[in-house]
């Protein structure tokens, strides 16, 4: 009898760990739709885990400047290839940060300066309930 409710409470458990991803699993998610949305070329969907304030590198690139140059790529028929690396992700307090390796390839010419590897580290907060990434930097890794 007692090993029928022990099973039983590890089986809910189960179900309810199935339902509520983690705040790891969901950062990762966000990763990993950024990813795809700039490999499809919609800049909707890339900003969509991206904070209104998102500052990459420094002041570089903004939300604004990033889905426009996706928007740009797309409307030119560019295809940029995105191929990620192993994620890493770890918490500091309330927020996550998440380094990785990106490799960028395109068959047009309209950033053959910026196509190659990359290290990344990016920042994600809650906001809403949602993981969006509020800082990225970057830099090309040899």
């Amino acid at each position: 009898m007692l090993c029928r409710g022990l099973a039983c409470v590890v089986f809910t458990l189960a179900l309810v760990a199935c339902r509520h991803d983690s705040d790891e699993a969901r950062v990762r998610a966000a990763i990993a739709a950024v990813a795809a949305a700039a490999e499809a070329g919609s800049a909707g969907d890339l900003g969509k885990p991206i904070s209104e304030d998102f500052d990459g590198n420094g002041g570089e690139l903004d939300r604004r400047s990033l889905t426009s140059m996706v928007r740009l790529l797309a409307l030119r028929g560019e295809h940029v290839g995105v191929t990620m690396g192993p994620v890493s992700i770890e918490q500091r307090g309330e927020r996550m940060v998440a380094t990785f390796t990106v490799t960028l390839t395109s068959g047009g010419k309209l950033l053959p300066d910026r196509m190659g590897l990359y290290q990344v580290e990016s920042a994600w907060r809650q906001e809403d309930g949602e993981w969006r990434c509020y800082t990225a930097s970057w830099k090309h890794a040899l």
